[in-house]
């Protein structure tokens, strides 16, 4: 996990242009940063991973109609709400309903696989879909640890992470006169590898290696700010990128009025709450009284883990995501909005939109939300 554009006044290195993450000149030019896209493929109750996915590429189709920079899915195991398992497969439905939005894994697990599968995988999305494709990396195995044996048969794979990163690089290197194992398709080109986040460990891999940091703060907050520090102290600039550039995920439901935003936010809240009970489920309808349905405690939770969230009206959610970009000082934002009716989801991704134009308009908020 977004979502998230690089390469915004890179000069320095000869690649830094040419692995530019995604940059677009008109949002280069652009005083304001780049909102983008996480999407879970959301499994809804009496739904299913049918309707999910044409309702993730309907999703994308409408986000760059509205300018989002790029739409990225990410992978998790094992979970009945979530259809984006098969991640690249996915991705390649969705580049193939859309025409210039960047599309890519917010993101892909590596410990599940051997970095020559997704090397060939997404050189294979690359060559359908030339200069589209981002690839996110993250550590954990996105699904519990008997579905992670299950993937991989054995766990200590997430030790040899970085090892994996740099071993997955290299596949995407032009290959050379006589190497025994190259990524056919793969070899030569020009795919973003962004590190993904929720503790200091991606932090300073994202660092070390000079590649751009996603920090997944859209439902583990705890440690963004001191990330986000981090990487910037300790990047060290590569031929991938001359400067840090880093992207935090936040949870977001838009909606006409704050109290519809805070209903439609109820089927995230039962959802996160049913997973830490071990009983994951499909996304399930808002309810109304949710404070009557668990324990104090299991609000708390969610309320910790979702405390950057930004639920409200367009003036509401504009104020947050204001307040949290001139907080984090983020050169991108992903945004994540589990909300069970599609129409209701298209209608908040649509507000933040307008949010985005108005901000790049530089026009000012209305009285009534000072």
């Amino acid at each position: 996990m977004v979502g998230l554009s690089v390469g915004v006044g890179h000069s320095g290195s000869p690649m830094s242009a040419r692995r530019d993450c995604g940059a677009h000149p008109s949002l280069q030019e652009s005083a304001v940063i780049p909102f983008s896209v996480l999407d879970l493929s959301p499994i809804i109750a009496g739904g299913d991973a049918s309707l999910a996915f044409r309702n993730s590429r309907d999703l994308a189709q409408h986000a760059e109609r509205w300018g989002y920079k790029r739409y990225w899915l990410a992978e998790h195991h094992n979970l009945p709400g979530i259809a984006s398992a098969a991640t690249a497969v996915v991705i390649g439905h969705v580049a193939a309903g859309t025409s210039t939005i960047r599309v890519g894994a917010g993101g892909i697990m590596l410990p599940n696989h051997a970095p020559l599968v997704i090397a060939e995988q997404f050189g294979t999305l690359e060559a359908l879909f030339p200069g589209r494709i981002d690839l996110g990396l993250g550590r954990a195995p996105g699904t519990d640890m008997r579905t992670a044996q299950a993937l991989r048969r054995y766990l200590a794979s997430a030790d040899n992470f970085p090892q994996d990163v740099i071993e997955l690089q290299g596949y995407f290197q032009p290959a050379r006169p006589g190497q025994a194992v190259r990524a056919v398709p793969g070899a030569g080109m020009n795919i973003p590898i962004w590190i993904l986040g929720s503790s200091l460990f991606g932090a300073q891999l994202a660092a070390a290696l000079g590649l751009p940091f996603a920090f997944a703060s859209h439902f583990a907050p705890d440690h963004l700010l001191d990330a986000l520090e981090i990487y910037r102290q300790e990047f060290r600039p590569s031929a991938e990128l001359a400067k840090p550039y880093a992207m935090a995920g936040i949870a977001v439901v838009a909606a006409d009025s704050d109290a519809e935003a805070r209903h439609l936010f109820t089927s995230l809240q039962q959802q996160f709450i049913n997973l830490r009970r071990g009983t994951p489920g499909p996304l399930p309808p808002p309810v109304d009284g949710i404070e009557t349905r668990f324990s104090r405690p299991e609000l708390a939770l969610v309320a910790h883990a979702m405390r950057r969230a930004q639920v409200g009206s367009p003036e509401t959610v504009r104020r947050g995501l204001e307040a949290f970009i001139a907080e984090t000082g983020v050169d991108e934002i992903m945004i994540a909005g589990q909300i069970f009716d599609h129409q209701a989801r298209l209608r908040s991704f649509e507000i933040v939109s307008g949010i985005h134009a108005e901000m790049a308009r530089g026009e000012s908020k209305p009285a009534s939300a000072a």
